[in-house]
């Protein structure tokens, strides 16, 4: 598919700043495609929860002028809707939602079609990255050429969708023309309503992960004994398995267990603090990531396995491959594509008995592949799968 004209809507804001999956994928499109890339609108909770920041002050101004598309690349522009939409993710009723999500919807419609007659597309694919209640009625409104749901996130275990997110994201898969997913897990999800979705991978950005760079010891790492085993992340209760820290680093006193990153509530009042081997050396910036990996013996990556994260696409574990570190992660459905490359465990045993063969490094694979592995999953192959998967459902695209 080349020189088409693409709608993103996206769940998050191109003024964020930082990379996201949408961001990257928006970029790698329009190499060969025009891009409209669509903030979400602004809400009446998101206005009464956080009227003080200065960001939503700006938008709530915006609501007053005639806004265009920016562009901030080539062939890519981004746009903000001049609307504030209704808050109705709780409402009881799902005949009462239904009218106010039509109502929502129609509203960003209209300031969509504003922006595309300003850039002249005649025509153009609309792909909705997650965005579930508006997606049900955007493609009817808009009629686009072909309507793609991009599902890379489990959304409906997020208590914001928890009441109509299940029947509206099912829905909405049935009538996308096409589904594309970043895991195996979330691909097995959406084929249980539409056998048109294609599992397109994770694009990774690895440019700073380099295995055969030249890093200083961070000095805060200097006095850690080896073997040091370590995580770099956000230090989080829903998404890291607590006890399962707790037992590889009682078991193994030996070990060092080095937890680099911001800490929740839960884990800055763990008993992890008052292990002697257990090593908090807190947040880094993300320059600074790769030589800590590089220092590391073993990385890993101790999920735990809930409604959240179960269909997660662990980009992490890219980012320890790319650094050629032997890897140790719990086994989801998701991680499975990683199995020649890293130690795969379910339950304690399997950690402690992973963990000994990764710090003898006696597999699963070499430095120079787990690098070639962590580097195939870049936006140009995952953008290439979504071109792939729209041909496949109408053969004329090239």
């Amino acid at each position: 598919m080349k020189h088409q004209n693409i709608i993103m809507l996206c769940q998050q804001n191109w003024e964020l700043g930082i990379e996201t999956n949408a961001r990257n994928l928006a970029y790698e499109l329009a190499r060969q495609n025009s891009v409209l890339y669509i903030n979400m609108p602004l809400d009446f909770n998101t206005v009464l929860q956080r009227y003080r920041e200065p960001v939503i002050w700006e938008r709530l101004r915006q609501l007053f002028t005639q806004p265009t598309p920016k562009q901030v690349g080539s062939n890519l522009w981004v746009f903000t809707p001049n609307i504030l939409g209704l808050s109705i993710n709780w409402l009881a009723s799902k005949k009462l939602f239904k009218v106010l999500n039509r109502f929502n919807s129609q509203l960003l419609a209209r300031s969509i079609s504003r922006a595309v007659r300003s850039l002249k597309f005649d025509s153009y694919y609309l792909l909705q990255d997650g965005l579930i209640f508006q997606g049900l009625e955007l493609p009817r409104l808009l009629q686009p050429k072909k309507s793609i749901y991009y599902l890379r996130d489990y959304m409906i275990a997020v208590p914001y969708f928890r009441r109509h997110g299940p029947w509206a994201e099912q829905q909405l898969m049935r009538q996308a023309d096409i589904v594309v997913t970043n895991s195996a897990y979330l691909n097995d999800y959406a084929r249980q309503y539409t056998p048109r979705s294609y599992n397109i991978g994770q694009g990774c950005v690895l440019t700073r992960y380099q295995a055969d760079g030249t890093y200083a010891l961070p000095p805060d790492l200097a006095a850690v004994p080896h073997p040091r085993i370590g995580y770099t992340g956000y230090l989080t209760s829903l998404r890291l398995d607590l006890d399962l820290l707790l037992t590889l680093a009682r078991q193994r006193p030996h070990w060092s267990l080095v937890l680099v990153g911001p800490e929740d509530e839960a884990f800055r009042h763990s008993p992890l603090h008052q292990l002697p081997n257990v090593f908090f050396l807190g947040r880094k910036k993300p320059d600074e990531l790769p030589a800590y990996l590089h220092y590391f013996d073993v990385c890993i990556n101790p999920q735990l396995i809930n409604d959240i994260t179960i269909g997660n696409y662990p980009l992490k574990v890219d980012e320890y491959l790319a650094m050629g570190r032997p890897v140790v992660a719990t086994h989801t459905r998701a991680m499975e594509m990683f199995a020649d490359h890293v130690y795969l465990a379910a339950d304690a045993p399997a950690w402690l008995a992973a963990l000994e063969q990764a710090l003898a490094d006696n597999g699963p694979s070499s430095v120079a592949n787990r690098v070639g592995f962590a580097n195939s999953h870049t936006w140009a192959a995952s953008t290439q799968a979504l071109y792939d998967a729209l041909a496949i459902t109408n053969p004329a695209l090239v």
